[in-house]
């Protein structure tokens, strides 16, 4: 068959859908991808798959511009008449889903997470459930990467419930995230090196991280805190880097840039955090804990999937600063011994729950369902 992967970014593709991507081709299927070109492109080739350009306004909410990415994914698929699309983030499930309607293409959606548009109600958070409602009306699967989505989208009836499914985010290869010892294991126990890990929005709870650091190296000067991601991204929540610049300046945190393979930032790290203030399954979470690495985030949606609270990390309470620098004096002050324990539990729970390879099948059975 062939697979149509629609997706926002080159780069999602290539850091997130690898697996799937190769898996498919192993099974025979020709696949294609289609985003918005960027310099990941050619991994995403690499892969064994085609690329094609499609460009999209992703943080955008002009109307015009929307109606312009329908016509071209109409024209795509008419182009390259898929067996069947795979949709992933907003926009491609939304217009996507629409287009493959009209020309009878099955389609197979993800739903990763609701974004700022869910986390701040608004006139354009009724639009978008217009949109969905519309456009998952005919899918024929729905994965939903946490329990509280998928259940708002069917309480709501943006989803038809004998459709939805739950997946274990997009998985991680534990071959490729494999554990490695802390770095503080050697050193003194309160010199703690913190890491998150997350485009750089305030979404993603980073005003509360820099505020925590602040208050953590007030009484434990020895800790780090280091940002990794990337900065001036098109979304309205967006860190700008005048304000990055400032936070640095100030002594409280050091931004590390971004990075296509965050393994060595990870094996640098005592601790991975994200104070996020909702999540589909956080990627980075799933990294850091395969990686051994105790993590702490905030017990909201899809972050609080990852975290068994007190076992492999901690969770606490969304946009309180105060009680996330509470958390992270707890991870300084139980020493090396018992991060590495904690952080060995982590490894279990993602070899348990979110092994790659589980993505991989519940997408194989999905595929069989839809072009059945």
């Amino acid at each position: 068959m062939k697979v149509l992967l629609v997706v926002n970014l080159a780069w999602n593709a290539a850091n997130f859908r690898a697996g799937l991507i190769r898996a498919l081709i192993e099974d025979g299927h020709e696949v294609v991808v289609a985003a918005p070109w960027d310099e990941h492109a050619d991994r995403v080739v690499a892969l064994g798959s085609r690329f094609v350009p499609v460009a999209m306004d992703n943080g955008g909410t002009s109307v015009r511009r929307d109606a312009g990415l329908f016509m071209r994914l109409v024209r795509l698929l008419r182009r390259e008449r898929p067996d069947v699309l795979l949709a992933y983030t907003a926009k491609p499930n939304i217009y996507g889903s629409i287009a493959a309607r009209l020309l009878g293409v099955p389609v197979v959606n993800n739903i990763a997470g609701l974004g700022a548009t869910f986390i701040r109600p608004s006139l354009l958070t009724r639009v978008m459930r217009l949109l969905y409602r519309v456009s998952l009306s005919r899918s024929r699967v729905v994965f939903f990467q946490n329990r509280d989505d998928r259940d708002q989208f069917v309480r709501e009836r943006l989803a038809n419930p004998d459709r939805s499914r739950l997946i274990p985010g997009s998985g991680i290869d534990l071959r490729h995230y494999a554990p490695v010892p802390l770095p503080a294991a050697h050193g003194p126990d309160d010199a703690c090196h913190f890491l998150l890990v997350a485009r750089m929005l305030f979404d993603k709870g980073v005003a509360e991280y820099v505020e925590a650091a602040r208050r953590v190296r007030a009484l434990r000067p020895r800790t780090r805190f280091s940002l990794l991601g990337f900065l001036d991204v098109a979304n309205p929540a967006a860190v700008s880097r005048e304000q990055m610049d400032a936070w640095v300046a100030s002594g409280a945190v050091e931004y590390l840039g971004s990075s296509t393979d965050v393994r060595c930032q990870i094996a640098t790290a005592d601790c991975v955090v994200l104070p996020s203030y909702r999540e589909g399954v956080p990627r980075t979470l799933l990294e850091a804990a395969a990686m051994g690495r105790p993590i702490v985030t905030t017990d909201a949606v899809g972050c609080r999937e990852v975290v068994d609270d007190g076992h492999n990390g901690y969770l606490c309470r969304v946009r309180d600063a105060a009680d996330l620098a509470d958390k992270l004096l707890r991870i300084v002050d139980a020493g090396a011994a018992a991060r590495q324990a904690m952080g060995a539990a982590g490894r279990r729970k993602v070899e348990q729950t979110f092994d790659e390879r589980r993505v991989i099948d519940l997408y194989r059975e999905a595929i069989a369902e839809a072009t059945a």
